[in-house]
């Protein structure tokens, strides 16, 4: 019978690096992606060597598999990877139940009813922490917090569910911080998040304009770096039962960020202080939301949150892997190289806006 991985998410940002990561590490695996219908011709395009392409539908509790599939795929599986989700910050909430929510606890039934299952890895995200401030560690979940957004409420309802099954099923939960491109090359899947700053320099006023707080961390991670964490993770068997804040460490400020950002792209300093609270309450206004790039409300206020997560757990195993997370100033220049490249395609602006 064959070693086969389930994975969630392809051909997503970090489910498509993922998936050549795992199949390097363990050449005696068959990956089983579950893609949803209308992505599975570009699933099947970009697949490589030891992939199937499996159609199905995680917000149906038969993952959209007959039965006859699911008991097979079921028997046959020793891993999980639950990627797939909607990333979205303006996502509403009825969509992002189904599928965050409702989508996670259809996995979780797959995993109890996989015999030979060694572990499930769960890829959460460190804003389950809301609007929490001050240190958050790897073990807390809820504490009573409040929520920015659909997308933070309905992912941190999902690791409740995935909590709650740690006791049977062996878990390993990644809670990646805000991920942007790769380090080396800057390549990404869509500008938005951080992107938005960028966009909103093209402008004459933009580039001249300082957004963020000072006493407020802006916590980015590239795609490469996480696709290692994650990969790590897997091989490392300590890592099970653990949830690993795959974040900078010593993050740069808000303030910061868009500095270093500032001089990637325009080649000089930011010299109009605007404190982000200004910018969210004008981002209400579609003309504004236009001037600065089509800048959504829901990715300023993270410019203006004092949180900082903590890293022992995920420390420990990127240590024992030869892993560290790369400070933001290491690969500022490739990520606005890439953006500078493409910043006028279309492909790459956030789905809600094409």
């Amino acid at each position: 019978m064959p070693r086969t991985y389930l994975l969630t998410g392809f051909p997503g940002f970090l489910a498509g690096r993922l998936v050549p990561r795992l199949l390097a590490d363990d050449d005696e695996a068959r990956i089983v992606v579950l893609v949803e219908p209308r992505m599975v011709e570009r699933a099947r395009t970009l697949a490589p060597d030891g992939v199937d392409v499996q159609p199905g539908d995680i917000t149906d509790p038969r993952l959209g598999l007959d039965d006859r599939t699911y008991a097979r795929l079921a028997a046959e599986t020793v891993r999980v990877f639950h990627l797939a989700a909607v990333y979205d910050l303006a996502v509403g909430a009825e969509l992002a139940e189904r599928v965050n929510v409702q989508g996670t606890q259809h996995i979780l039934d797959f995993c109890a009813a996989a015999p030979q299952l060694e572990r499930h890895h769960y890829i959460s995200t460190a804003y389950v922490a809301g609007q929490r401030s001050g240190l958050v560690l790897e073990e807390d979940l809820a504490e009573g917090q409040a929520f920015k957004n659909f997308y933070e409420s309905t992912k941190f309802a999902a690791e409740v569910l995935v909590r709650a099954t740690m006791d049977t099923i062996p878990t390993t939960i990644y809670r990646p911080a805000i991920v942007v491109g790769d380090s080396q090359t800057g390549e990404t899947q869509k500008f938005d998040g951080p992107y938005y700053l960028l966009r909103s320099m093209a402008g004459p006023l933009g580039a001249l304009l300082q957004i963020g707080r000072g006493d407020a961390s802006f916590n980015v991670v590239p795609v490469d770096f996480v696709v290692s964490a994650i990969a790590a993770g897997a091989r490392d068997p300590e890592a099970a039962g653990h949830t690993l804040h795959l974040v900078d460490p010593d993050p740069v400020s808000s303030h910061e960020l868009a500095r270093l950002l500032a001089v990637a792209y325009t080649g000089h300093e930011p010299k109009l202080p605007l404190p982000p609270g200004v910018v969210d309450r004008s981002l209400k206004f579609a003309a504004v939301r236009k001037a600065f790039g089509g800048t959504p409300r829901q990715s300023i206020v993270y410019l203006n949150h004092p949180v900082s997560f903590d890293t022992a757990q995920a420390s420990a195993v990127l240590g024992r892997n030869g892993l560290r997370c790369p400070p933001f100033g290491e690969y500022v220049d490739a990520m606005v190289r890439f953006y500078k490249a493409h910043e006028d395609d279309d492909a790459y602006r956030p789905a809600h806006e094409r």
